[in-house]
């Protein structure tokens, strides 16, 4: 189930429309985020940051050259995994940092950063990041960037994470998702909701972007989004079916995940995600809290060894 480490400088900045870049890292798995930036006439706001230092000074480096060292006012986390947030503390100390009333206490608390388990082989080299969250919103936040507007939006449920956030630029048809969408790659939602999930889709669909920038894998135009949405919706009941026939023999979702087919499914990266989504979907339909380090250690005998690092 492993693949290849892929290098920082396999990344580059991709111009969506005139000022709106996405910065896209291959290949997408484990820690290896898309990010992005909007750029009007006083500024640019960022969207999201990665995972190390090494990562997010190239992105703040090529995103300098490509808009003529725009200053960078403001940032967003469309949630709280360190693969979006921890390059935070490397933005210019007078920007505002803003997300999810959630986001604030899980990324202050993030037990991965403060002493990551072996669960990713071989353990993130992170740099010299640290966590600085400042502004945060329950459901809705406008910002302008010059004369661009961009609306910060919350889904109203938990999903991928209990704070997803998209940024949203209705003028140019721009959404950035976050990990809301994963494009060819398996979706997670240990750390949200398998139904909240599904039920975002129709949500994403609803903005009618012209063009999407997902948390992990290659930006779509409006013509390939359909097809994204899709395969979502196919995995989510997948996962959901899956654990209802587990609960029903007893399985643990490990056991459920070994004993799922995931043809449909088996060549996506991450694979193992597959435990992690049962575990979410047992513990909803038990009405239990998700133990994370069981969890990571189920996918871990899943996989036969820790999960493989691009970072």
């Amino acid at each position: 189930m492993g693949h290849q480490r892929i290098r920082p400088d396999s990344a580059a900045l991709q111009e969506i429309v005139p000022g709106v870049h996405a910065w896209v890292q291959p290949d997408g798995t484990w820690w290896v985020n898309n990010a992005g930036a909007v750029t009007g006439d006083d500024g640019t706001i960022v969207v999201d940051t990665c995972a190390t230092e090494e990562r997010t000074r190239r992105f703040l480096r090529a995103l300098a050259a490509a808009t003529g060292d725009s200053p960078v006012r403001a940032a967003v986390n469309t949630h709280q995994h360190g693969d979006h947030t921890h390059g935070n503390c490397l933005l210019p100390e007078e920007a505002v940092i803003v997300g999810h009333e959630s986001v604030r206490e899980s990324v202050l608390a993030d037990f991965v950063i403060d002493g990551c388990p072996p669960f990713w082989s071989p353990v993130p080299d992170w740099g010299g990041v640290t966590r600085r969250p400042s502004l945060v919103f329950s459901s809705e936040l406008t910002f302008y960037s010059g004369g661009r507007r961009i609306d910060l939006l919350h889904p109203g449920h938990p999903a991928h994470t209990v704070g997803d956030v998209v940024a949203w630029l209705p003028e140019e048809r721009v959404l950035f998702t976050g990990d809301l969408l994963f494009h060819g790659i398996t979706p997670l939602v240990l750390m949200g909701s398998v139904d909240g999930a599904l039920r975002s889709l129709e949500w994403l669909a609803g903005f009618g972007a012209d063009h999407v920038v997902p948390g992990h894998g290659p930006p779509a135009d409006a013509a390939a989004l359909p097809g994204i949405l899709a395969d979502h919706e196919r995995y989510y009941r997948f996962v959901a079916g899956a654990a209802v026939a587990g609960l029903r023999r007893g399985l643990s979702p490990l056991d459920a995940a070994r004993h799922a087919d995931l043809r449909d499914f088996g060549g996506w990266p991450d694979a193992e995600r597959l435990v992690l989504n049962l575990h979410r979907a047992y513990a909803d339909a038990t009405r239990t809290d998700v133990d994370l380090v069981a969890a990571f250690g189920d996918a871990m005998a899943w996989n036969r060894g820790p999960f493989p690092t691009a970072v």
